[in-house]
């Protein structure tokens, strides 16, 4: 990250990461959770956040899935270890 420290926002969504053993919709952190897509970006560009991008069929239409997870240094910054 360029800062070495989170701010209140971003070390709130690692922990919501930190507790999902599966990752979190990136949509839902957006509009469930009120985390803006600059705090998700910084997570992911300094190596805290990893993106994965799933294709899914729904309708009969394909849909791109973003989901965020915690890396290994996300979680050493995140007060939240588990699962």
């Amino acid at each position: 990250m360029t800062s070495p420290h989170l701010t209140p926002e971003q070390r709130r969504a690692l922990e919501l990461l930190a507790s999902s053993q599966h990752g979190i919709n990136a949509e839902q952190l957006v509009r469930g959770y009120g985390v803006s897509r600059r705090a998700l970006a910084r997570l992911v560009g300094g190596g805290l956040a990893a993106v994965e991008r799933i294709v899914m069929m729904a309708e009969g239409k394909a849909v791109e899935v973003v989901r965020l997870r915690i890396t290994a240094a996300g979680r050493r910054r995140s007060k939240f270890r588990a699962p």
